[in-house]
């Protein structure tokens, strides 16, 4: 005799955090700030390599015939250093606070790593400020620290840890 089709589902992404931690509070995702869109890459290393292409053949006209090679490695390295910025740009930092705990996710296309993880009720914001700027913000617990939000400027920095420090208020209201 044959077993009935079953009807559950897999659940997995945000629904099922929902129902293993309960509320969230926060569920901030930090990016970097992107200043050259493809676009503008294709453009900037289009007029490079043209800036390029003339100086070599100035070069090649007066006889320095390896000056040229040159000129092409330094293009080489432009694009490299513009593809390891991409590449840097697509990693992002998650921080999410439950009334369970708080945790900070490093997180990139292809892998995803846990780098911290407390109980929201020990778990302390530290905010390190110089000349009424944030320029540093951590999360604290026994000893153990962890720097959070450092892709954001001093200014948004510290909005953030306003919000972080009342969102973690509000998950211990709730075990109260």
């Amino acid at each position: 005799m044959a077993a009935p089709p079953s009807s559950a589902k897999a659940v997995s992404g945000p629904i099922f955090a929902t129902l293993m931690l309960g509320r969230t509070y926060m569920d901030a995702v930090i990016t970097p700030h992107r200043s050259l869109s493809e676009r503008g890459f294709i453009i900037l290393i289009s007029v490079v390599t043209l800036a390029n292409c003339c100086s070599a053949a100035v070069f090649v006209y007066m006889g320095a015939l390896f000056v040229p090679f040159f000129l092409g490695l330094d293009v080489l390295a432009v694009i490299v250093a513009f593809l390891a910025s991409f590449r840097a740009a697509k990693r992002i930092e998650r921080v999410q606070v439950t009334a369970r705990d708080v945790v900070v996710t490093h997180e990139a296309p292809n892998w995803s790593r846990v780098v911290w993880e407390s109980p929201t009720a020990f778990t302390r914001v530290a905010v390190e400020t110089e000349d009424e700027r944030t320029v540093g913000l951590r999360l604290a617990i026994s000893g153990r620290e962890v720097a959070v939000a450092q892709a954001l400027s001093p200014g948004e920095r510290g909005e953030f840890a306003k919000a972080l420090q009342q969102a973690i208020w509000e998950a211990r209201q709730e075990r109260s």
